[in-house]
């Protein structure tokens, strides 16, 4: 069994390390701190072929694998948290699953923007009564002459403030197997949005409101019985989140060991004591476990979608592990840490909000027993009269 990359991923890899210290090393403090979306980096990141690594080259991507892109965001995590964004938009989010699942209209439309670094697609799942309870999401979508009406809304979703357009799962119809997805140009009339909110990392979002927005037929991504789709396309969402975890996992190590070794107390650096040296070898111990973990499900995948069981298992031990080592490298640093004049705050910040975005923790332990017993729990309670 071989752990290590390929000659041709390890050059690859080592192309875009070259290219995130010499173009984002500069002005990644700032980034993190500024709740706009870096437009200028996604811009970048296309002409540099960062975008739709692993989408076919007949839809404007590269060809790659999942691998690629996974090797991808965590080089760019690795020096700019904030521009790992960008990766995450246009290798991981919606846009792979329309990629995935679009009609060559539907990806000229939407998805070549993207892949231009002139347009971000955000996805609306989360309602006010629908957050890891999806299946019970209210916005429909209703016939109509030429298309679809879609009355609902959608709240807490990432780049509400900077899409130009949004993947909207809706209800065709009862049941599961009623919801499908339809794109929505966030400029279409009937389209409004509430307050700005803040999330713990800074970015802003707003609650999406529609109503009786019109969705002609060929903006229809998937109809009824489409759900399963979506959430296989889903999956790669979830393994860019473990991959920036874990990646933000390592920058804050990073910074952390470098104050270790430099920053002194009762004349002696902190490295020496055996206490910090300890919090090290388990920060170093949970960081490879989740990095082997998060490379099993990408490898799996090649360059499909990769399985439900390995995600879940991947983006739980990423998510918990990575947030374990940035916590634990504000309380290497002390008061710096807890400050913002690195870049460690943002990231523990950060690798928590993931613990619960694209799934929560519950929600993948939820996932993986299934796996383990072969067949599903609901976590509904029984309908009534329903024998046991």
């Amino acid at each position: 069994m071989d752990f290590d990359l390929s000659n041709e991923q390890q050059q690859f890899r080592d192309s875009v390390r070259r290219f995130s210290e010499e173009r984002l090393r500069a002005g990644a403090l700032a980034r993190a701190r500024d709740p706009g979306y870096p437009w200028d980096i996604a811009k970048l990141m296309a002409a540099q072929g960062l975008l739709g690594i692993a989408m076919r080259v007949e839809d404007g991507g590269q060809g790659g694998t999942l691998m690629d892109a996974l090797i991808a965001i965590q080089e760019v995590s690795g020096v700019c948290p904030r521009s790992a964004d960008v990766i995450q938009a246009g290798n991981f989010g919606p846009a792979r699953t329309l990629a995935e699942y679009g009609s060559p209209v539907q990806k000229q439309k939407y998805l070549a923007p993207v892949l231009r670094g002139e347009g971000l697609i955000a996805i609306g799942m989360t309602e006010p009564e629908a957050g890891s309870a999806l299946t019970d999401l209210r916005t429909t979508a209703t016939a109509a002459p030429g298309g679809y009406r879609v009355n609902g809304g959608k709240v807490f979703t990432t780049h509400s403030m900077q899409a130009t357009a949004l993947l909207c799962y809706c209800r065709f119809g009862p049941g599961t197997d009623g919801i499908g997805s339809v794109m929505i140009d966030l400029k279409a009339a009937g389209v409004s949005f509430g307050k700005t909110s803040r999330f713990m990392t800074g970015e802003n979002w707003r609650q999406i409101y529609l109503e009786n927005v019109f969705v002609p037929e060929a903006d229809v991504v998937l109809k009824e019985g489409g759900f399963r789709k979506q959430m296989a396309g889903f999956n790669a969402e979830r393994i860019g989140n473990s991959a920036r975890s874990v990646a933000f996992g390592r920058l804050a190590f990073a910074i952390a060991r470098d104050h270790a070794q430099t920053r002194k107390q009762f004349g002696r650096p902190l490295a020496d004591f055996q206490g910090v040296q300890w919090k090290f070898a388990e920060m170093a111990m949970k960081l490879e476990a989740a990095q082997l973990m998060l490379y099993k499900a990408a490898a799996a995948a090649e360059q499909g979608l990769p399985d439900a069981i390995d995600t879940a298992m991947a983006k739980h031990m990423c998510n918990q592990y990575g947030f374990d080592v940035c916590n634990e490298a504000m309380q290497v640093m002390g008061g710096m840490g807890f400050s913002e004049e690195t870049l460690v705050d943002y990231c523990m910040r950060r690798t928590r909000g993931m613990m619960i975005a694209g799934g929560s923790l519950e929600m993948m332990k939820n996932r993986i027993a299934e796996g383990v017993f072969g067949r599903r729990f609901s976590q509904r309670p029984p309908r009534p009269g329903a024998s046991d």
